[in-house]
């Protein structure tokens, strides 16, 4: 199993935390990951640690597809491919409708159709066989819908990208998880207890037998986000894990649609899932917090006393072992969890 650290994106400041990024080359850790919301960009600052790194890989986590065509996005990964020799990883997620449509201004469409249409596209780019032509439910090159002039005509990259570029998704629903296993190298589930991956099983594997030529575990990536904030006051280390469950769980979706909320349910906490979202959206953020199981905070990141996370991490190795976990994706360790995480992993 491999380590990777999560950067994220920026508060309301633009920051990076180098020297924690260039700790983790140090040790030697495999990747590093960017994010976006509605703040700062995942691209921006992938490019600015690629350039202040020399072995380790950078990737997003995720780019959102909505945001950006799909030639776009494979001129993206090209060009940060070419210039950091081979280190780009992409990872790509539909997002979600409140930011699709209220950030980006475009329609949320089918999430699950345009991740299997833009790798589609993108794999095209970068394999240079024959000029890209696509004619699908979100994406049409050339395009000839409504505005179209009738003078776009199918074209060749340029630039000569790698076909072996790694592409992720972030999925955590069942048919998201099937998607992936088809289209992808790799998923990137926000969370993840390492002793229930029945709950991906049966829909990877479905996947798998979609995409043929004996595609597997032992060829696909499993690369979860692992909250990890390491101290003696365990209820303190849970806190800051709780608050973001409580905003994911809660918040980030409407009552009726949100992936995170399902996802929650599917861990094995329904009502506890019911109840945060409740009190989140009846504006009672810190009872949503309070909420939020002390099992669940357990069960998907690393906190606490330095034992009390090594005992823990049993459960993760054991589960890199099996293949169940490729990646784990450190986020929110200071500089002695993530020493912690590489003499026990590394």
């Amino acid at each position: 199993m491999k380590l990777g650290f999560v950067a994220g994106y920026s508060p309301a400041t633009m920051s990076l935390p180098m020297d924690l990024i260039k700790q983790a080359e140090s040790l030697g850790f495999a990747s590093v990951w960017t994010a976006e919301a509605w703040g700062s960009d995942a691209v921006s600052p992938a490019a600015w640690i690629l350039a202040q790194t020399e072995r380790i890989k950078v990737g997003t986590a995720i780019m959102q597809m909505p945001a950006r065509t799909p030639a776009m996005t494979a001129m993206t990964a090209m060009t940060l491919g070419a210039m950091s020799g081979g280190r780009f990883i992409l990872g790509l997620g539909p997002s979600g409708p409140q930011v699709v449509e209220g950030w980006h201004g475009v329609a949320y469409g089918r999430p699950l159709t345009r991740t299997r249409e833009y790798i589609s596209i993108i794999r095209k780019i970068l394999e240079r066989k024959e000029k890209v032509t696509h004619d699908g439910f979100h994406y049409q090159l050339p395009y000839r819908g409504e505005g179209a002039t009738g003078l776009g005509k199918p074209l060749r990259s340029i630039l000569h990208g790698d076909s072996a570029l790694e592409i992720l998704t972030a999925s955590i629903s069942p048919k998201g998880m099937e998607c992936a296993g088809e289209v992808a190298d790799g998923v990137i589930p926000v969370w993840m207890n390492p002793e229930r991956f029945d709950i991906f099983q049966s829909s990877l594997e479905a996947g798998f037998a979609k995409a043929g030529g004996g595609k597997s575990l032992e060829n696909f990536e499993v690369a979860p986000f692992v909250t990890t904030v390491m101290g003696d006051d365990l209820q303190a280390c849970r806190l800051p894990v709780k608050m973001n469950l409580a905003l994911y769980i809660g918040g980030m979706g409407a009552r009726n649609k949100n992936f995170y909320n399902d996802y929650a349910k599917l861990l094995g906490y329904e009502e506890a899932a019911e109840k945060i979202q409740n009190l989140y959206l009846d504006r009672k953020k810190e009872e949503a917090v309070a909420a939020v199981p002390d099992a669940l905070v357990d069960d998907v990141a690393l906190v606490g006393p330095e034992g009390r996370i090594r005992d823990r991490l049993q459960a993760w190795k054991e589960a890199g072992k099996k293949h169940h976990v490729g990646s784990l994706l450190c986020a929110g360790g200071g500089s002695a969890a993530m020493q912690v995480l590489a003499e026990e992993i590394l």
